[in-house]
């Protein structure tokens, strides 16, 4: 019976590796779709606030500086859910907090569409802000859960494109059904929730938390959560059941601390502190910026020409993985600081050149920002927060690292109200200067599987 074994163990391994390869391309598509679907009920209040500030019912008590403070609680409260989040999805999953955001999202955009009172959207914004920030963190767990540490710069940096899309796609569709078809900004809030919902309906039948959960096995993922399930509990024999949650809320912040010990996942919070304010400030101001410096341009043309900004930042993920992977032998630092570089001088030339009024050159600036910032912010915010984050506690870093970075994104979302473009740009030119400054000592860091490899 013995010398039957060594067959039967190849045969279980080949069809295991057979079954996780394709479990880990249906997890990368359906995972790639949730957190880019998050972005058509994130946009709507971007799209809307052009039609918000023209609207005499609302724009006296919604204005600019208004628009701008309600910006800061959303992302308040993003921040403050990017921190909770990625240690929830390290204890329960990442499948029950990413329906429950998704959930959370769709009503808040409903609640936005039906009301304009000030209370409402307030409110409305922080639900918005908490369920949004179930997406990311959980999202880069799912996916560091089927992916080796070796293929995951071209692979990651791949799965990043799923928010510069979303950033990319849906201001545009919005526009286009709330302006163009219905000539209402409210719509925008449902056009964004009726998308989210559909794809909350694909995740709910296509999503696995793990290759476990699957039923498959592969050898080649690295999965250290699952052999610390396996082997751990035998360490305390005599716990029984009602001990669980007890040990589970001690392991959670067991391993928030050891993360928060960790200097290269300090610094990676550090430099997307600083870089986040310039990309969301695109992100949620992008059409009333591009009105400022293009005032004979229409809504739909505002709407229309930072879609440059999101197209560079579709294909800046991809090459800046495979760089890191490929030309940098998995280090992370060197194509960040890199980028972090030119996003500098882009910024800091931003107004003299926008001063002229040309598109084209409009065009082109928000599409080297976009090469730039999106190339820094994938590397930083993805890649290396799960690869520094280690396997088990990956949620946990990536909730950190975009908890660090959320927080730099409310100047963002708030100093575009209150701001000239000068010295706003300015800022954000500093800022991003600061950013490669502080990851410059660590350029030939690599996460420590990596380097054993």
């Amino acid at each position: 019976m013995a010398d039957l074994a060594p067959p039967q163990r190849t045969s279980r391994t080949t069809t295991g590796t057979a079954a996780a390869a394709r479990w880990r391309w249906r997890i990368f598509a359906v995972t790639w779709l949730a957190y880019a679907g998050f972005y058509f009920v994130r946009q709507a209040f971007s799209v809307a606030k052009l039609g918000i500030l023209e609207d005499p019912a609302v724009n006296t008590v919604l204005t600019e500086q208004v628009l701008g403070v309600i910006d800061a609680v959303y992302l308040a409260a993003y921040a403050v859910g990017q921190f909770l989040w990625g240690m929830w999805a390290d204890r329960f999953g990442p499948r029950v907090v990413v329906v429950g955001g998704m959930v959370g999202a769709i009503v808040a955009a409903c609640l936005m569409g039906v009301s304009s009172a000030l209370l409402v959207f307030g409110g409305a914004m922080v639900l918005q802000g908490l369920a949004q920030s179930t997406g990311w963190a959980p999202l880069c767990k799912n996916m560091g859960n089927f992916f080796p540490v070796r293929q995951r710069g071209r692979v990651l940096g791949l799965w990043s494109t799923n928010y510069a899309f979303g950033g990319l796609v849906a201001p545009p569709f919005l526009g286009w059904v709330a302006y163009s078809l219905f000539d209402s900004w409210q719509v925008a809030f449902f056009a964004g929730a009726a998308t989210l919902a559909v794809v909350l309906l694909l995740f709910l039948l296509l999503q696995k938390n793990s290759p476990q959960d699957a039923g498959v096995e592969d050898a080649g993922v690295e999965d250290e959560a699952q052999h610390e399930q396996e082997h751990g509990h035998g360490q305390e024999p005599d716990a029984d059941a009602s001990s669980a949650p007890a040990k589970a809320r001690r392991g959670g912040l067991a391993l928030y601390r050891e993360t928060l010990r960790d200097p290269m996942v300090l610094t990676l919070g550090g430099a997307y502190f600083l870089l986040k304010p310039a990309r969301y400030a695109i992100l949620l101001w992008g059409p009333v910026l591009v009105s400022r410096r293009l005032p004979d341009i229409d809504k739909v043309g505002a709407v229309l020409i930072p879609v440059a900004f999101g197209v560079a930042g579709v294909v800046a993920p991809i090459v800046v993985g495979w760089l890191s992977d490929k030309l940098f032998g998995s280090r992370r630092v060197p194509p960040c600081v890199l980028a972090l570089g030119l996003l500098t001088l882009t910024l800091a030339l931003f107004m003299p050149l926008t001063a002229t009024g040309s598109v084209p050159v409009m065009i082109a600036v928000l599409a080297v920002i976009g090469l730039t910032v999106y190339a820094a912010d994938s590397m930083i915010s993805c890649v290396a927060a799960v690869d520094f984050g280690t396997d088990k506690g990956a949620g946990t870093a990536a909730g950190l690292v975009n908890g660090c970075g959320s927080v730099g994104a409310i100047l963002g979302g708030l100093l575009p109200g209150f701001l000239s473009g000068g010295a706003l740009f300015t800022g954000f030119a500093a800022a991003a200067l600061l950013a490669g400054l502080l990851m410059v000592p660590h350029w030939n860091r690599r996460p420590r599987t990596a380097a054993a490899s």
